[in-house]
Parts: C-alpha cells; structure tokens; sequence
C-alpha cells in the first residue's frame, strides 16, 4: 500500500517539512538574507516545477519503479542475499547515501559536472529553497546514476522510498535559514548533517564550498576526510554564493536556467 501510494506519500512529506522549516525561518531567521523572498522564492519554485516536469518526461518509470523491477528480476547484489529486509533496508538506506555523497563531490571536480552544479552555489542566500535549487540537466544526470546504483545494489523498494523522502527532507532541513541550540547541534552533527554544517559548503571560499559534501548522514566527511568544521569566516554574515551574479536580476528564472553555459 506504501508503495503504490508512493508518489503522495512523498509530496505530503515534503509539504510537511517544507511547512515545519519555513516556519522556523519565519521566526527565528539565523542570517539576514541580502535578497527578500519574493525576488527568490517564486523562480526556486519555478524551477522545481521545470525540474519534477523534465524528470516525469525522461523518467516514466523512477526510482521506486526500478527498484520493483530489479526485484522482480532478481537483479542487484541485495536480490542475491537471504538477508532480513530489517537489514537490507537500512543497509540500502546507507549506501544510497554513500552514492549521493560521492556524485557530489565529482560534481565540484569535473569542470563540465561543476558547470551544471553552480547553479546550486550561486545563490547568494541560504535558505530552505537552496536545497532544491538544482538545474534540470543536473536532475536528470542526478536521476540516471541513482538508477544504477539501485539497480547495482539489488536496493529494496521499500528502502528507496525511504531514502527519496530522507533526501528531500534532509535537504531542506540542512539548507533551512536556523541555527540549532548549540549544546544540542554537535550531537545531531554527529549523526546527520546540521545547516551549520552544510552552510559551510556554501561559502564563497574555495576551500570550505570543496568540503562537506554530504547530504544526510555526516559520517562520509570525517571519513573521505572532507569535513571542515566551521567556517573561517562568521557563520551569520560570511558571503554566501559564488563571485559571480550576485546582482537582483540574476534571481529570474531564465538567468538561472542559463547558468551551465555561462563562460564565467
């Protein structure tokens, strides 16, 4: 039943976080964001719409669909194993964020791939609507190779709807506007990533956009020895963004989508 409602159960799941963090932001914003939300907001929107539109389009079948295919095939390494699905789920949850991790950091070291992915880094505010921001051909490359992990895997169905809801979730939540008590925030880092700690990602600077790479679990950081853990720079007031359009106009819709073929 999970399954075959797993398209609704994933927008009320993002709705809900969306919700819970926009509201958050609302009353206790930790930065003060130099472009307001209505010169940002309607086109991140707008290319989320642009995005789940071209992934619908070149993907028919996602995912989940994917994952009951290769189940059915018996494809993928897991398909192979008489393991519990108590420990294939889990352990599917892991490794797919393991993949998501190093996608990531080839993103910022293939020139061609970092040409596709800045136009996740140069928006020059931090917020909730960060963690959507993501051109459609990076979407769409995104899409291909998580497809062939799951297949690789033998990933359960089960497990993949679990880590798409994770991913979106942690994504907003870890790009959100907050600052989390700072007793509480280095225990929660050192399980998943925290907006401290992904905020860092998204410095101006070379060396700190070039770490912290990952998206849920912040283990693969300290592991891939990839992890930096502040900011050389204020947390509340260092620039955010790339050293490139920076300017209001750059916020539109179209100067976004125009972003892979910019020479800059």
């Amino acid at each position: 039943m999970l399954i075959e409602n797993e398209s609704q159960i994933r927008l009320i799941a993002f709705i809900s976080v969306f919700a819970v963090m926009a509201i958050w932001e609302f009353i206790a914003p930790y930065r003060h964001l130099r472009f307001t939300k209505l010169q940002r907001w309607p086109h991140q929107f707008m290319l989320i719409i642009i995005d789940s539109v071209v992934l619908k389009l070149v993907f028919p079948i996602a995912a989940v669909g994917i994952a009951l295919w290769a189940a059915s095939e018996g494809v993928g390494l897991l398909n192979q194993t008489p393991l519990d699905p108590w420990i294939t789920i889990p352990l599917s949850i892991v490794l797919l964020d393991l993949a998501i991790y190093g996608q990531h950091r080839v993103a910022h070291r293939w020139n061609w791939f970092w040409r596709i992915h800045r136009t996740h880094h140069i928006d020059t505010d931090f917020d909730l609507t960060t963690g959507f921001r993501f051109h459609p051909i990076e979407m769409v490359i995104s899409m291909l190779y998580k497809l062939l992990i799951i297949i690789l895997l033998g990933a359960p169905a089960f497990g993949v709807m679990l880590f798409e809801i994770i991913l979106s979730g942690s994504s907003l939540f870890n790009h959100s506007n907050i600052v989390l008590p700072k007793r509480i925030e280095p225990i929660i880092r050192g399980l998943v990533v925290t907006p401290e700690m992904h905020r860092i990602h998204h410095s101006t600077l070379p060396d700190e956009h070039n770490s912290n790479y990952g998206f849920f679990f912040s283990c693969w950081d300290r592991l891939f020895r990839s992890y930096s853990s502040q900011a050389s720079n204020n947390d509340q007031t260092m620039p955010i963004g790339l050293e490139m359009m920076r300017e209001p106009e750059d916020k539109r819709i179209d100067r976004i989508l125009m972003i892979p073929f910019r020479r800059d």
